[in-house]
């Protein structure tokens, strides 16, 4: 297709995005290549030229998603309590869904599915959260299935970050059923040992 031209950048990170937008609201296969050049402001032929078609971009957006996801969350300090840094984790995961609606929607479910990308590897977003589970059971925090445990907790932060995205919780709502949430969850998966501790006061009205 020809050598980049010098503002291949500019056109590249304009069609990324459209495309997470349109692919967040619409589903795949009603998004051609033409709307995607056209919603950019470029030539189809940019697109080929840029991402080798569609299917390039759209792995384009989910890596970008994946990788902003797993940037997020690996920024969280480690403390020694892996409890603490659950909470922290579950935050950082809430905040990124809130700040990138789009990503976030291309990413776990919408208009499309999410297809994982196999080059996500050892960037798996979720990791540091699996990371943080592993060692709460290991301190004897968490008994379970690091695996469940994990799936448990995404469902309950999904459901949320979903539920504030669609305007169906915000504000005090919203915090409290956070709180209360992941507390639940982490309670439901508590060492008997651990349980008294897991329940955190109510936030002052």
């Amino acid at each position: 297709m020809g050598r980049p031209r010098t503002n291949d950048a500019a056109v590249r990170e304009r069609l990324v995005a459209c495309a997470t937008e349109m692919f967040a609201t619409r589903p795949q296969e009603s998004v051609t290549v033409r709307a995607l050049a056209a919603a950019a402001g470029t030539s189809t032929a940019a697109v080929y030229t840029l991402f080798q078609g569609k299917d390039g971009l759209i792995r384009e957006v989910r890596d970008q998603a994946v990788a902003g996801l797993f940037q997020d969350l690996t920024a969280v300090p480690t403390s020694e309590a892996a409890l603490e840094d659950l909470y922290a984790l579950a935050a950082a995961y809430r905040h990124w869904g809130r700040e990138h609606r789009h990503l976030y929607t291309v990413l776990f479910g919408g208009a499309q599915s999410f297809v994982p990308s196999p080059r996500v590897g050892d960037r798996d977003p979720v990791r540091p959260l699996v990371a943080a589970i592993d060692r709460a059971v290991a301190d004897h925090v968490l008994a379970g299935d690091t695996t469940l445990i994990a799936v448990s907790l995404w469902v309950a932060l999904h459901g949320l970050v979903t539920l504030e995205l669609a305007g169906s919780l915000d504000g005090t709502a919203a915090e409290t059923a956070f709180r209360s949430t992941i507390d639940a969850v982490l309670r439901g998966w508590a060492s008997p040992a651990a349980f008294p501790g897991l329940r955190r006061p109510d936030p002052a009205p």
